[in-house]
């Protein structure tokens, strides 16, 4: 299995263009229950190529991104460079290389079931000052709840690699109670994407555990891709509907 720093190297272009944002409501969220200010200072660990940076960023908030990939890291830095609070870190969950103390609030946003928790709650709570939140963030992809859904789970199941091993459904509220040492809360929002053919090929193509150019299995794919699109689609467009999850609390 090719290593969770570098797995991704090969999908970056997708992953910019394809993976989904998160609804509002998230930066709400932070706001009414973190304390969110637009002072505070934000660390997103596992950054990846930004996207959860982005609504912080916008929001006028200081983030440091800490990404320990270089094609997503620099990716992160082209997408966001209009940014004059943005800072742009080569680092890992267990060693970011940031100051004590110097966020009011943590996040993985899509990252953390990359991470070895027990070290990256006490870098957490190095880096974080007293009273600062961390917050973990999931996309959680539904898969049962449309016809399309379902026949694209089944896609996925039949092609992808890893699927079953590195899924961040398998991260359990065990996991991340084990993670938090207490209590914690958690909201859910609706998500959505609207897709053409394009767009469900590049969404597909950004997940690390499905075929790439050199992979026997990539054209196949491609082409019950595309049956399966034809199948579901309504003026040229598809939904992928998604669970925003946030899972947080005061470390």
């Amino acid at each position: 299995m090719v290593s969770s720093t570098e797995r991704f190297s090969d999908r970056v272009g997708n992953y910019v263009k394809y993976r989904p944002g998160y609804p509002p409501e998230v930066l709400q969220l932070f706001r009414d229950e973190m304390g969110l200010r637009r002072d505070s200072v934000v660390a997103d660990i596992g950054s990846g190529t930004g996207i959860s940076a982005r609504i912080f960023l916008e929001n006028g908030n200081e983030v440091f991104a800490v990404e320990p990939n270089d094609a997503m890291r620099s990716a992160a830095e082209a997408e966001l460079s209009g940014f004059d609070k943005f800072r742009s870190i080569k680092g890992t969950a267990e060693d970011t290389s940031l100051p004590d103390g110097v966020a009011d609030i943590v996040i993985a946003a899509q990252a953390f079931h990359w991470f070895r928790p027990d070290e990256t709650r006490e870098e957490f709570k190095r880096i974080l000052r007293a009273g600062g939140y961390a917050a973990l963030i999931w996309n959680e992809r539904q898969s049962a709840t449309t016809p399309f859904l379902l026949d694209y789970e089944r896609l996925i199941l039949e092609y992808g690699k890893d699927y079953k091993e590195v899924r961040h459904e398998r991260i359990s509220n065990e996991l991340i109670q084990g993670f938090f040492k207490k209590d914690f809360k958690t909201a859910v929002f609706s998500n959505v994407q609207s897709l053409d053919l394009d767009g469900l090929r590049g969404r597909t193509l950004s997940s690390s555990y499905m075929p790439n150019t050199s992979d026997p299995l990539f054209q196949p794919m491609l082409d019950d891709l595309s049956g399966l699109f034809a199948k579901h689609e309504e003026k040229g467009k598809i939904e992928v509907l998604y669970d925003t999850k946030v899972f947080y609390c005061a470390l």
